[in-house]
């Protein structure tokens, strides 16, 4: 709800957690190519940053 006016605003939307192996399979389908997967700075070990370039 915010202050000012009242209006209240709801999120429909489903988080959804993949691993990695899926999250390489859907780049690759989408024409990626993985160049790299690193730990993410703040959350080693339980987040990815994927490193992706168009294939060629």
């Amino acid at each position: 709800m915010f202050d000012a006016d009242g209006v209240v605003l709801t999120s429909d939307s489903t988080l959804r957690f993949r691993d990695r192996e899926e999250v390489a399979h859907t780049l690759a389908e989408s024409g990626f190519v993985v160049d790299e997967v690193r730990d993410a700075p703040d959350r080693p070990g339980r987040e990815f940053v994927f490193v992706a370039s168009r294939g060629a």
